[in-house]
């Protein structure tokens, strides 16, 4: 069992930035494919980015250049770092971690407007 604890989402202005944290429990989880995740209200869950164990990264076309996903496998931990925010960005962001089995942390808020 993988327990994924999201931080970091807030409110912020058109063309801000934030960065968003998840944590995991485990101790394999170098080998976990770690993704983010988001969900707008009354849309489906869409992938935004993701990145294996051995570092591969892949995006939704709708963030490429201007979202990051990185991963500190000391500290058991997946960045997005989020530039140029959009009030379209506006979603509740969801962790993921795969291997085999899937598992979702509960979520952070992140809201872009003026």
């Amino acid at each position: 069992q993988v327990q994924l604890v999201e931080s970091g989402g807030g409110l912020v202005q058109p063309g801000g930035s934030l960065r968003l944290s998840c944590a995991a429990s485990g101790n394999i989880f170098n080998l976990y494919v770690m993704g983010w995740y988001r969900q707008a209200p009354g849309k489906q869950r869409d992938l935004v980015a993701r990145i294996t164990s051995d570092g591969s990264t892949n995006y939704a076309a709708s963030v490429k250049g201007r979202f990051t996903i990185s991963r500190d496998n000391a500290k058991n931990t997946v960045y997005l770092e989020m530039n140029s925010l959009k009030p379209e960005d506006t979603a509740v962001y969801y962790c993921n971690a795969h291997l085999g089995n899937v598992y979702w942390g509960r979520g952070t808020q992140v809201t872009v407007s003026s």
